[in-house]
């Protein structure tokens, strides 16, 4: 069965709840109204979780709408619900016996669409949530960005020196000039009936100047705040959600076109109001050690010689720390050891090797995890379906690692004079060019197909195999 933990998302007018699987999947959810009562607010907690329980969740998650201490989950300041000074992590995980994240609200929704959203495979996100104020946060190398206790409020960027006042004590805050708050003060402004909308706006643009001129005097603040950001941190992508996410993310669009060193791909996020509880819970489930499979996982980078299995190999240990058993490591050491070694008794050390690979798996714990960097076609695909079953495999997936032949046996004969006695020579490159047509894949689980005369996205593949070991264990 899948992992479950549960998420609160806590927001001014709503309150949610959800119970969330490992993979970002809702299985149950409800909303209620908020409160501004702290007192009141943790009773809520404790109700909604009571609720939703299943007596089966490992972890807590809690999103906290103001400045909480990344490092500890105390609540540092808050907004329309303060809860500064109240242990939320304390209370929770004394009542329920789990473990219990706390963060700012808006980190747990990029954690959400990092993994299960808009931002999925990615590693260097910044995103910003639009609402009634606008929230930030961002995730550098995988990780949430903490600093000494609360980064991320980028709501709070200056882009008006002097600028309007706002509740954190500076002038000039984007949250100012771009969130929901400043749009409706905005429309009031140029003279819009109350309740206009930045649809109704974006839809105005076209063929009313007031309406063309609303939206650039709310996107232009939002744009020069993503253009710091991008020169900050680099990001692959920068998301906006919130209730007026995908409103500003056209909004921008509509602005005069600009060209700068800091150009950074903007979307909407994905995951909507969900995104808070997802996260929430993910981030929960972090604080817990899985208990070990009862199988062993198994990632086959295969290909023939030259395909650049080794460094594939190399990439994926170094962000998952999972062992390497290459065939060529278990067998170089006899070939450095045996003299006048042949092509003939390297095959056999060969068949040898990849048995004692099998061997060593068998022989590790269960939940462990190994990288096997071998040609799995040099032996019939019956023996791989016996090794696997001889070591307990339970999951598996497949790099598949090829390039075009005469691209190989340019590898291959640059390699030649650093290798041992007994591995094929120049003689071979005709042969290795031949396999280079016909070789395939093994088949036996997932595969990902990797083109190695291109630059890899190391952490894509990571993270593609990640998740398809975890299929079938669930």
């Amino acid at each position: 069965m899948a992992r479950t933990s549960v998420g609160l998302d806590v927001g001014g007018t709503r309150i949610r709840v959800a119970l969330v699987d490992e993979t970002g999947a809702i299985l149950r959810k409800k909303i209620v109204d908020g409160t501004r009562d702290p007192e009141r607010a943790v009773q809520i907690f404790i109700e909604l979780v009571t609720e939703i329980d299943d007596s089966a969740f490992e972890a807590i998650g809690v999103g906290i709408p103001g400045r909480v201490n990344a490092h500890t989950g105390e609540v540092l300041s808050g907004g329309f619900l303060n809860l500064a000074g109240v242990d939320v992590a304390g209370i929770l995980g004394k009542r329920f016996a789990r473990p219990v994240a706390v963060a700012n609200d808006c980190s747990m929704a990029l954690v959400a669409e990092a993994r299960a959203g808009a931002g999925r495979g990615l590693s260097n996100i910044v995103m910003l949530t639009i609402g009634t104020g606008i929230g930030g946060a961002a995730m550098l190398d995988g990780k949430i960005v903490s600093g000494r206790r609360s980064a991320g409020q980028l709501g709070h960027l200056i882009v008006s020196e002097g600028g309007v006042r706002c509740v954190c004590g500076q002038s000039g805050c984007v949250e100012m000039y771009s969130s929901g708050t400043s749009f409706r003060r905005l429309a009031s402004e140029i003279g819009f009936p109350t309740g206009y909308t930045c649809e109704e706006a974006l839809s105005d643009a076209d063929r009313n100047d007031d309406a063309r001129s609303l939206i650039h005097n709310w996107a232009g603040p939002l744009r020069a705040a993503i253009s710091s950001l991008s020169a900050s941190f680099d990001p692959d992508i920068l998301l906006l959600g919130g209730g007026l996410g995908e409103s500003a993310v056209k909004a921008l669009e509509q602005l005069p076109a600009e060209t700068s060193w800091y150009d950074v791909p903007v979307a909407p996020a994905l995951l909507g109001d969900d995104a808070g509880v997802i996260g929430a819970a993910l981030a929960g489930l972090d604080l817990v050690q899985p208990a070990p499979s009862a199988g062993k996982r198994l990632v086959m980078v295969n290909g023939i010689p030259a395909t650049g299995k080794s460094r594939v190999s190399a990439a994926l240990s170094s962000r998952t720390g999972w062992p390497i058993l290459a065939l060529d490591t278990v067998k170089n050491p006899f070939l450095a050891e045996i003299e006048n070694v042949d092509r003939l008794f390297n095959r056999r050390l060969g068949k040898a090797s990849y048995k004692a690979i099998w061997d060593i798996i068998a022989a590790a714990p269960a939940g462990s995890t190994f990288i096997v960097d071998a040609w799995f076609g040099f032996q019939p695909l019956e023996l791989l379906d016996e090794g696997i079953a001889h070591a307990g495999i339970t999951a598996l997936a497949e790099i598949w690692c090829h390039a075009p032949g005469d691209v190989l046996a340019e590898r291959y004969r640059a390699r030649l004079s650093s290798r041992l006695p007994g591995h094929p020579g120049e003689a071979y490159i005709p042969e290795l060019i031949a396999l280079a047509e016909r070789a395939t894949p093994a088949g036996r689980g997932p595969v990902f197909d990797l083109d190695t005369t291109k630059v890899p996205d190391d952490d894509a593949l990571a993270d593609w195999v990640t998740n398809a070991l975890k299929g079938p264990q669930q």
